[in-house]
């Protein structure tokens, strides 16, 4: 588990990384220095074969001087045992050497690159080694020449068996293991200082970490606790750990929101259920009575009775009906279908459809509005709707002879502004701030009219959906008056 760590990660792939870039470095350094220190060595000793050519007659008449040879042989291992040296002919073999009988491996010298040293060719340049069969070497040739014709080659093989034993013994000497140790402790020291950088740097992300667990732990609510210079770093971290903060604001935000909500349901669960176990316990206890005596009763009382039944049903469906719209505008499942009509006709068309039931209580609907009213854009729908409920509530608590207006009003700032008031019993002051909640004590409020009490919610949250609100004002005995504003330009 301890290195499912960020850290713990971290330092794993950065170790890795450190020794294989490491042990890579050290390796290519090494093959540098020994092709570099090839290419000194050969330089230094590209003209050691014409030296001794020409210093040193090998040719005597038509075929080799032996005395010259050996003698040249002697005094070169004297003076340089690292060197081995051929005599070749013109096509590559082999002559003459200086090597114990058995140790030549090879008969024969390919001439390529003696052709490549001879014609200037970049260093290092290696040939065959006589003496192995599958090893190359650095080297110093010169052609033997009589008579302007090339009638042979001295070979010299620059880097030998003795050069290659000692070279070997190198690796194991005190430079090379105190270069060795050097490098490692370089390493290590690199991995230590990595490693402690890392940990400063995840120190920060782990107390982040912490943090939001704690946030978890407490059921996203409160607010993000972090160290101020975590909060105030101008890096990542910083800007990470701030919206961080930003983004557990807002979470609690909402998680208080959600839990009022929730609260807010089960009232409101709570209330319909009071509202509705009225009219079904009236309904129950009239048919009951039917069921029971019927036969006592005279066809008056028995369809007094099934009206009382039937109008308390109605009520009910109302009330459920109004539930199910409001579910569906908070559950955003509407959408307004936007479109351009004149409010003019749509308020007319609506105090028509409550002109018999108002006749009928004695209220008068009037509605007063200029002819410059422009064309609003909304869903006509809704906005059919929202008058629809502020009319029946104004209908159903004014008294005979009262009166509903409708106004219309515009200005310059692109919207039409609608105004619905009354000459009712008016609404009292302390219970207009929660009017159009859920929890508005007026719902609470024993009503003498029919209804579900939903209507306000339900406008409000269709004017919402419009970008518009909805106000009231009123005091108690002066009626109520109800004004939102609709807009005239198409929303974005």
């Amino acid at each position: 588990m301890r290195f499912r760590s960020l850290y713990s990660r971290i330092a794993l792939t950065f170790a890795a990384l450190l020794l294989l870039f490491g042990g890579l470095g050290a390796w290519l350094n090494a093959v540098a220095a020994r092709y570099h220190q090839q290419e000194i060595i050969q330089r230094l000793s590209r003209g050691l074969a014409e030296h001794i050519e020409s210093h040193w007659p090998l040719l005597k008449a038509d075929e080799l001087d032996r005395k010259a040879v050996e003698e040249l042989f002697d005094m070169l291992m004297v003076v340089n045992p690292s060197i081995e040296v051929y005599l070749l002919d013109a096509n590559g073999v082999i002559l003459a050497h200086q090597a114990p009988p058995g140790r030549v491996l090879r008969p024969q010298v390919a001439l390529a690159p003696i052709q490549s040293f001879l014609a200037g060719s970049p260093f290092p340049i290696k040939g065959e080694n006589p003496r192995s069969s599958d090893t190359q070497e650095i080297f110093s040739a010169t052609p033997l020449r009589k008579e302007g014709k090339t009638v042979g080659y001295l070979y010299i093989v620059l880097a030998g068996d003795d050069y290659q034993r000692l070279a070997e013994d190198v690796w194991q000497g005190h430079v090379f293991q105190s270069v060795m140790w050097t490098g490692a402790g370089a390493l290590l020291l690199t991995l230590g200082v990595g490693l402690g950088l890392f940990a400063l740097i995840t120190r920060r992300l782990n107390a982040l970490t912490r943090a939001v667990a704690s946030f978890d732990d407490l059921s996203f609510s409160g607010p993000l606790h972090l160290q101020r210079s975590l909060k105030e770093s101008s890096d990542e971290i910083g800007r990470l750990a701030r919206t961080f903060i930003r983004m557990a604001e807002r979470i609690a935000a909402q998680v208080q929101e959600i839990k009022t909500q929730d609260e807010l349901r089960r009232e409101m669960v709570a209330n319909v259920s009071h509202d509705l176990r009225t009219p079904l316990t009236s309904i129950q206890g009239y048919l009951e009575t039917l069921l029971r005596k019927s036969d006592d009763f005279s066809p008056a009382d028995h369809r007094r009775y099934v009206e009382v039944a039937v109008r308390q049903s109605q009520r009910v469906a109302h009330l459920a009906q109004e539930l199910f719209e409001l579910a569906k505008l908070e559950c955003e499942e509407v959408r307004p279908n936007y479109e351009r009509f004149c409010v003019q006709e749509l308020i007319q068309d609506v105090a028509q459809k409550f002109e018999l039931p108002a006749n009928h209580r004695g209220v008068r609907i009037t509605a007063q509005f200029h002819d410059d009213i422009p064309l609003v854009v909304a869903d006509i729908e809704m906005i059919e709707r929202v008058l629809t409920n502020l009319i029946d509530n104004a209908l159903r608590h004014t008294p005979e002879g009262g009166e509903i207006r409708l106004e219309l009003s515009h200005n310059r700032d692109d919207a039409v502004f609608v105004r619905v008031s009354d000459t009712g019993i008016g609404i009292a002051e302390e219970y207009l701030p929660s009017l159009f909640e859920r929890h508005s004590p007026l719902r609470q409020v024993p009503r003498k009219h029919e209804g579900g009490g939903l209507g306000l919610l339900i406008s409000k949250r269709m004017l919402e959906l419009h970008g518009s609100t909805i106000e009231a004002l009123s005091g108690q005995g002066r009626g109520a008056i109800f004004t939102f504003s609709l807009p005239t330009i198409a929303p974005a």
